[in-house]
């Protein structure tokens, strides 16, 4: 697969994308962004669940070099695994962040109920136009196993109080929320605007399972400002490696 050699958070992460296919967004730094360093426990077990080009556990790894967290990425492409790895090992990683080939569809290798973090970006829909490039298409449309599925599998494989975070389109807030019924608690719901004025089209959306606490609604982030400059929020994030709660 041809490749080119791109980087994150201002330079401090490199990674290694396909120049015809899925690459990443910024969407992954804002999700990797919600998993406060200060809260995460010393040999944390954290999944990557469509970990595609790896940006988002990239960004993690960055952020909790320090923690002797153990990061798994599940990618069903079997190229951006490799390109993911690649990756990893030259940002100097490869002892706490591995990509493995999975379809969560089938059996898998790992246990149940053993992680700590599980960070998700799904894919957005079932049921738009599917791309001509296969490796977008199966970044953003789902084939037979459908966004509830998804997050379920996702809420499976963490432990009790584990925290979930996910990132996806507005209009799936309702069965995001009706997937977590009963399975996890105390919700947090950020709106992601692209500039002031504008509807939001995606959210963030973190929560813990096996928890009761209540559903609550966090400011939101612009990412843009009126004249198409990165917000101070957007700014910290994407190029100075911050926390969205740190």
């Amino acid at each position: 697969m041809d490749y080119t050699e791109d980087y994150l958070l201002n330079k401090r992460v490199k990674i290694f994308q396909p120049i015809s296919g899925y690459r990443a967004s910024i969407d992954a730094v804002f999700l990797a962004s919600l998993i406060d360093s200060q809260k995460i426990k010393s040999g944390a077990k954290i999944l990557d669940i469509g970990s595609g080009t790896g940006a988002v556990s990239l960004c993690l790894a960055h952020r909790l070099k320090d923690k002797k967290t153990q990061i798994i990425g599940l990618e069903i492409q079997p190229e951006l695994v490799d390109l993911a790895n690649q990756s990893a090992t030259s940002n100097g990683f490869s002892n706490m962040l591995h990509y493995k080939l999975c379809d969560i569809r089938k059996k898998i290798s790992l246990t149940p109920g053993s992680f700590d973090v599980v960070v998700t970006n799904p894919p957005y829909s079932d049921h738009d136009m599917p791309s001509p490039k296969e490796s977008k298409k199966l970044a953003h449309n789902m084939e037979d196993f459908d966004l509830t599925k998804w997050l379920s599998f996702s809420l499976k494989m963490l432990k009790p109080k584990g925290i979930i975070a996910l990132i996806n389109r507005t209009e799936a807030l309702n069965q995001i929320l009706s997937a977590m019924h009963n399975k996890a608690g105390n919700i947090k719901i950020i709106p992601l605007y692209s500039k002031q004025g504008q509807a939001a089209k995606r959210i963030i959306i973190m929560a813990e399972k096996g928890s009761h606490g209540l559903t609550s609604i966090l400011p939101p982030l612009y990412t843009h400002n009126e004249d198409g400059s990165y917000s101070d929020m957007a700014e910290q994030i994407l190029r100075g490696a911050k926390g969205f709660f740190e």
